[in-house]
């Protein structure tokens, strides 16, 4: 099988339709992710304005990642934002922020594990997802760490 030459990084597409003040703490701390993670193939990140998207399962979900068998094929990352302006009214912008930024964390997660060949574990994504929070609300980014959205 001839390997084809796989593109690096992190991409972020957004979906017509997400709050601009989302979108401007997305791409922060995009830029920011892209200084702490190795991403050796790239794995773009949809984020949708819906306020959940539809898991492989079936489950409604807040973020997904695909991880295709072949580490030829590029992976991606699916992100709702919707529920935005809800998150606000319980926890304020910060955290509802937070708890956006800690869903790409904790997919980006699941994207390293894949990129380990490592079994696919929601304890373990949450726990290097909170560090990788805390070392950016360290950093002096005012978004705190918020893991309920």
């Amino acid at each position: 099988m001839i390997e084809k030459k796989l593109r690096r990084g992190l991409r972020i597409k957004f979906e017509k339709g997400v709050d601009p003040e989302v979108r401007r703490a997305i791409l922060e701390f995009a830029v920011w992710l892209r200084q702490q993670v190795d991403f050796p193939i790239r794995v773009p990140v949809y984020v949708k304005k819906a306020t959940q998207i539809k898991s492989k399962e079936g489950e409604l979900v807040c973020g997904t990642f695909w991880e295709p068998d072949n580490k030829n094929v590029e992976p991606y990352i699916r992100v709702s934002t919707g529920d935005y302006y809800e998150l606000i009214e319980k926890w304020g912008k910060d955290n509802a922020l937070a708890s956006i930024l800690d869903t790409i964390a904790h997919e980006i997660a699941h994207y390293e594990q894949w990129l380990k060949d490592k079994p696919s574990s929601c304890r373990s994504a949450s726990n290097r997802a909170r560090i990788l929070m805390k070392k950016y609300s360290a950093q002096g980014h005012t978004h705190k760490n918020c893991s309920k959205h």
